[in-house]
């Protein structure tokens, strides 16, 4: 590899190119574009973006369609041109189109598409037309889906409350109702500590002992905790209810208790529920939730 440079034009701006995939475009793909834009003093920046084809081909999955991603690239300012299906490895044809004078990236090698694990760059970092740019600590695609998966749960709840149907979220009846109790149930907790506070406060400027403060502080704790109690108990029954009663519509229909295939064709999803379940493991079950015990080869 040699380690010269082309020397740039002087005469007219300078064409950089800056390819990958924008997924989820955040401000670190703008900060590498921004760094792209201002390599040289003049310079017209053409950035690729891969379509979805070529990307699920080599990487993976994609968050956004590619024409989501490329509009997203026609709205950053530091981008002069968007070059749709772009190239996953770069070559002298495709250098030669767009009148490539450079090509900005961070330095990091990224697998091409030949399974031998060479760099996708290798040729552009030969032939002296590489610019090496600097990724931004802490932010990426992957950090952004991390960030959601970790609080799948509540993201889960915000859109059922904005309108979403659970079977347009992918979730169960089962999960549905028991991601609303476990919400309640943390509401609830909040609310007994705030009653808590009141009360200290109440005992506090009436001169109250502190063992009398203790004993009324609990009657008013439990007898709160007993209503709540009677409303999961009646939600837990209801539950159980659909979900027997749909078992013994599945096994007078098919005359088994499988359902064919695995799976409901009315409603694609499976309901399991054992009679002999007591009520204590069927709660321990509907509670068992990070949110009550917390302890319980790519291109961007």
């Amino acid at each position: 590899m040699t380690s010269t440079t082309t020397t740039p034009p002087q005469d007219r701006p300078v064409r950089v190119y800056a390819d990958g995939i924008y997924d989820l475009f955040h401000f670190g793909h703008a900060r590498s574009l921004e760094q792209a834009k201002k390599s040289f003093p003049n310079a017209y920046l053409l950035v690729g973006c891969c379509s979805d084809a070529v990307t699920h081909k080599y990487k993976g999955k994609t968050v956004m369609t590619e024409d989501e991603r490329y509009e997203s690239l026609r709205h950053c300012k530091w981008v002069d041109e968007v070059i749709p299906d772009a190239p996953w490895v770069i070559n002298t044809e495709f250098l030669d189109k767009h009148k490539i004078d450079f090509v900005a990236h961070d330095s990091l090698p990224y697998a091409d598409a030949s399974g031998a694990a060479n760099d996708v760059y290798e040729f552009v970092k030969s032939i002296g037309k590489f610019k090496e740019t600097q990724r931004t600590e802490g932010i990426s695609t992957s950090d952004v889906i991390m960030r959601i998966v970790k609080d799948y749960n509540q993201y889960v709840l915000r859109n059922l409350d904005r309108g979403y149907s659970r079977k347009e979220l992918g979730v169960s009846y089962v999960k549905e109702k028991r991601l609303r109790v476990n919400r309640r149930w943390k509401t609830l907790q909040e609310k007994v500590k705030e009653q808590q506070e009141k009360i200290q406060i109440v005992a506090k400027n009436a001169g109250m002992h502190r063992n009398e403060w203790v004993e009324n502080a609990d009657r008013f704790v439990v007898g709160f905790l007993e209503m709540f109690e009677e409303g999961c108990h009646k939600m837990g029954t209801a539950i159980r209810d659909r979900i027997q009663e749909k078992l013994r519509g599945q096994q007078s229909n098919n005359g088994s208790s499988l359902f064919e295939n695995g799976k409901d064709d009315e409603h694609e999803e499976n309901y399991y529920y054992n009679e002999d379940d007591s009520d204590e493991e069927y709660y321990e079950e509907y509670f068992d939730d990070d949110e009550l015990n917390p302890q319980s080869k790519r291109k961007d």
